[in-house]
């Protein structure tokens, strides 16, 4: 069996392809091809030289449904809901969470008003029906939206977290009225309370259904012609698979399908070396992203907020909790009206790209200024596969950075690239700050783990700035989200909104509440991937009693009462600081996760260590550091003939198909046994 999995990102089309038979491993990498994704997908398939037929797997995770939710590239999209709560989109939460910002505006809701409909239903609190929803009604309507040419219906009724079967009802007589158009209905996808947070998520399903829907059947066309016969899934937000037709129906699960692979793969690698605490860093060619780990388990929260809390909308689901800044290799630099230098966050994706790449690009980006100080390589970037242009890199910071201020010379131009790199280090590093600090945690007592094209250029740096001891690279950078689907399994999770003290009278209703998602969540894995064995966890919603908001606790099997409280408040005195000892606790959701192992490597067989006794190959380049002010000679390795227990100290650059690894002149390197770069920060 062989296993391949793809990474759609910014940039680059990243895969990695693992043969169990011959217990080989290949990468590759292509541009993206934003026109047809898919062609950037199958040209990295070409590239890797791995036959596809056969009876296999094949994952994949991509940024489209986070891009089409940014970008709103969708329409003719309508909302249907209960008569009085039309406008729930717009309303929100009616919080300002910039209170001082005077010219203050949420995003504006996916769902213009004009396309948002009303009709007569009613649930009460308890889930009784107080009016059934009209068959006529619901068809009259469906014939109107058809003449107004909607695409995708959303289906949210309030109280229906409590009952489904007003919006199974109207959901099937839409379907079978209108056969072309993408339904969902919000219990679909939650069976949460927060109606705002429910038709949110339902009308982002909506929008980006038609689209996703068709881009996995096209992909899925294009395995066929390949032969391929095997299970294709789609990676999911929650850190594990799901199959290709339940993210058909449920996309917007897929919100943060791309950087959720690098998690998992950071998580797999802190456990193999013995890390504790490791913050995983990804920079690509758009963003950079970061997440904490701890005992090699990541957070995974019940909320995302498309756009960011203070301006975005939320989808309730399962998310993997990371952070995401818009500063990456393809970043594009620029002076703003007073002349103020900026990074991001617009980037030059891969068309046209940075202007080094020859790609047509005009504007300078980070990867240009990288390119100056000699940081890469112009003769291996890529192994060889796109030839760097300096001279025009050179070019576009003088035209567009310099050429204002009246610079002209070599180290000035040297300067402006360097001071690009320390915003772009700032700007990141206030990406780890927002997941550690803001959680109660001292980045200074974690691990750096890099990933991603940029991650290994940046990572001193950024440890520097934090004041972070040691960083970590690991094998194949460029390629790791590729890697950690390659080690995912495939997961699912449920939650429904239960209310109850946490005393031991409610703890038989606590549990015949996790009975029963835990046999749902069963029933469907046999379903989709043929499971065997399905392996679940717990998590309880928990609060103070008078409060809103609430942690996620591990909920044990057999429960002690006054160990969950103690869980609870550890939690809560790292999060805000203190506790209330004498305020009851409550419970206000009930959480499971399950999860079947599916076909995976082991991490000896990601990497293969160059032969015994051969002595690596030296080059020297100059490069600019900022901490000397000037270029020192550097010497190049290539990682492929770096063998464990090699150390040497800094500057030096360890170049490698698809990223470079830049350590600074008071640090020092060494190999580990899994092919992991450890850099002990000075």
């Amino acid at each position: 069996m062989k296993i391949f999995a793809v990474d759609t990102g910014g940039t680059f089309t990243d895969l990695a392809g693992f043969d169990f038979a011959q217990r080989k491993v290949v990468y590759s990498k292509s541009l993206t091809t934003y026109g047809e994704l898919t062609e950037g997908i199958m040209s990295a398939v070409n590239k890797a030289g791995m036959a596809l037929a056969g009876e296999n797997l094949f994952k994949h995770g991509t940024t489209l449904v986070i891009n089409a939710l940014l970008q709103r590239s969708a329409s003719d999209i309508a909302l249907i809901t209960t008569r009085g709560f039309r406008d729930v989109l717009e309303m929100a939460r009616g919080n300002r969470p910039l209170p001082f910002d005077l010219f203050y505006q949420r995003s504006t809701p996916l769902i213009p008003r004009e396309l948002r409909f009303e009709i007569a239903e009613r649930m009460d609190g308890q889930g009784n029906t107080l009016t059934s929803p009209d068959r006529d009604e619901v068809l009259a309507l469906a014939r109107h939206l058809d003449s107004l040419g909607v695409k995708s219906i959303a289906v949210a009724f309030l109280n229906s977290y409590l009952a489904p079967r007003h919006e199974e009802r109207v959901g099937q007589w839409l379907r079978e009225a209108l056969p072309e158009t993408f339904i969902t209905c919000s219990t679909e996808l939650t069976r949460e309370w927060y109606e705002y947070e429910r038709t949110a998520t339902a009308a982002a399903n909506a929008y980006v259904g038609p689209q996703m829907s068709g881009y996995v059947r096209r992909l899925g066309g294009k395995l066929a012609e390949q032969d391929f016969t095997g299970q294709f899934y789609m990676m999911g937000s929650n850190g594990g698979v799901v199959s290709a037709e339940r993210a058909q129906r449920e996309p917007v699960m897929l919100v943060e399908s791309g950087p959720v692979g690098g998690c998992i793969g950071a998580a797999a690698y802190a456990a193999g070396i013995g890390l504790e605490r490791v913050l995983a860093f990804d920079m690509g060619g758009t963003t950079a992203k970061c997440a904490l780990i701890e005992g090699g388990k990541f957070d995974v929260k019940p909320v995302y907020y498309v756009g960011g809390y203070d301006h975005g909308f939320p989808v309730r689901g399962a998310v993997v909790d990371i952070v995401e800044v818009s500063a990456g290799g393809g970043s594009i630099i620029w002076l703003d009206e007073a002349q103020r230098l900026n990074v991001g966050p617009r980037s030059a994706g891969s068309t046209p790209g940075p202007v080094c790449y020859g790609r047509g690009g005009t504007q300078p980006t980070v990867t240009d200024a990288n390119v100056v100080l000699g940081r890469l390589s112009p003769e291996s970037f890529l192994g060889g596969e796109l030839r760097l242009d300096v001279a025009a890199a050179e070019q576009a910071i003088h035209a567009r950075l310099l050429q204002p201020f009246g610079l002209a010379d070599e180290s000035e131009m040297l300067r402006m690239a360097a001071g690009v790199l320390s915003i772009a280090t700032v700007i990141m590093a206030g990406s780890i700050k927002r997941v550690s600090v803001e959680r109660g945690r001292d980045p200074r007592d974690f691990v750096l783990f890099a990933y991603g094209g940029g991650g290994p250029l940046h990572a001193v740096d950024l440890a520097r700035e934090l004041h972070i001891p040691v960083v970590v690279i690991p094998p194949e950078p460029g390629n790791f989200s590729a890697i950690g689907m390659l080690l995912t399994d495939v997961r699912r999770d449920l939650s429904e909104t239960m209310f109850l003290p946490l005393t031991e009278a409610a703890l038989p209703q606590i549990e015949a509440g996790y009975a029963k998602l835990e046999r749902t969540l069963r029933a469907d894995m046999v379903l989709e991937v043929g499971a065997e064995t399905v392996t679940t966890s717990r998590q309880a919603e928990m609060r103070y009693r008078g409060q809103v908001h609430s942690l996620l606790v591990p909920y044990p099997d057999q429960p002690d009462l006054a160990a969950l409280r103690q869980e609870f408040e550890t939690l809560y005195l790292t999060r805000y600081g203190h506790v209330d000892a004498s305020n009851p606790v409550e419970i206000v959701g009930l959480r499971v996760a399950a999860s079947c192992e599916i076909g995976k490597p082991d991490l000896e067989g990601l990497w293969q260590p160059p032969e015994a006794g051969v002595e690596p190959s030296v080059r020297e380049r100059m490069v600019y550091f900022t901490q000397a002010a000037k270029r020192l000679p550097t010497c190049v390795y290539h990682r492929r003939e770096l063998a464990p227990g090699f150390a040497r100290p800094g500057p030096a650059l360890i170049e490698e198909y698809g990223s470079t690894t830049l350590v600074g002149p008071l640090d020092r390197f060494s190999v580990g046994h899994l092919g992991e770069i450890r850099i002990e920060i000075g």
